[in-house]
């Protein structure tokens, strides 16, 4: 369908039907609604319930509390990098999973396009240069990962350097990590529909329309486009090393718990409370590019 300058409206095609689908339209279609967020087979039918969400998210943050003692104590370091689709809730796992943590130690890093003199380094060099020094959490909403995804797909990369990437990555994540770095990857993923459904809401909250960029709309019917470097990129980069934790988060409360159960997990740090961590759910967290097939 034809853009005019009123509308903005695409023909999507979704399960073999022809949708069309107009962010632009403050009503959101029923096909949409109804089928956000058992989308992409999602294992719950609701949301879980807030007050359950509240206390379970409460006692992880606590825990966390303790990782950043430990850290500080120790010297220990840890990035966590959080990846998806637009739209799949990294920006809200990455705030609760710090927000009691002190930012001197626990920062966030969601770095623009590059320079000119970016663009012209080491294409890993703008992200070494915020890995953590001792005693640091560091979280990347999004990362040197942009290659994988929105660069091939938008064409901002030539194939060649894509292919680069996908070759060379696992040998770069291995130097943090023998370095004795805590490296964690998520993939955050949704389903079309709840995509779709959470950028027609930043499009019409007025606190949430700085959330919605022209990148979003472009990519509105590239949805096999990145489901495909999505694939490719879970399989080639996915090692034991700096393996990827795949999380379903149509749910971002069962999301953001998880992916913090996952850190908790996996760090030794002192005074860990296991039953106050809980046990991950594996109806929603997987691991590699099987993670995300059926």
């Amino acid at each position: 369908m034809g853009t005019d300058k009123t509308s903005r409206a695409v023909e999507l095609e979704i399960d073999g039907k022809t949708r069309v689908f107009d962010i632009d339209d403050p009503k959101l279609p029923d096909w949409v609604e109804d089928n956000a967020f058992s989308s992409d087979n999602y294992p719950y039918d609701k949301k879980l319930k807030r007050h359950d969400y509240e206390d379970t998210l409460e006692a992880l943050q606590v825990e966390l509390v303790k990782v950043q003692t430990w850290l500080g104590e120790t010297g220990n370091r840890v990035i966590s990098v959080f990846e998806g689709r637009d739209a799949a809730g990294k920006g809200g796992s990455i705030g609760a999973t710090r927000a009691y943590m002190n930012p001197r130690s626990a920062r966030i890093v969601a770095l623009p396009k590059p320079t000119e003199t970016e663009r012209g380094q080491w294409y890993y060099q703008r992200y070494v240069d915020h890995f953590p020094t001792s005693g640091e959490f560091v979280m990347f909403d999004r990362s040197w990962y942009n290659r994988a995804g929105v660069e091939p797909v938008m064409g901002f990369c030539t194939p060649a350097e894509h292919a680069h990437f996908l070759e060379e990555t696992p040998h770069f994540e291995r130097m943090p990590v023998k370095a004795g770095i805590h490296l964690f990857k998520f993939w955050l993923n949704i389903g079309r529909e709840m995509q779709l459904k959470r950028f027609h809401d930043r499009r019409h909250n007025r606190l949430k329309a700085w959330k919605l960029s022209p990148m979003d709309i472009a990519s509105l019917n590239k949805w096999e486009d990145y489901t495909e470097m999505r694939d490719l990129m879970l399989r080639e980069t996915h090692s034991d090393h700096a393996p990827w934790t795949v999380v379903r988060a149509n749910d971002k409360r069962r999301a953001r718990i998880n992916i913090i159960r996952t850190i908790l997990k996996e760090l030794p740090y002192t005074g860990k409370d296991k039953d106050a961590i809980g046990e991950i759910d594996e109806k929603i967290v997987g691991h590699g590019v099987d993670a995300v097939k059926g």
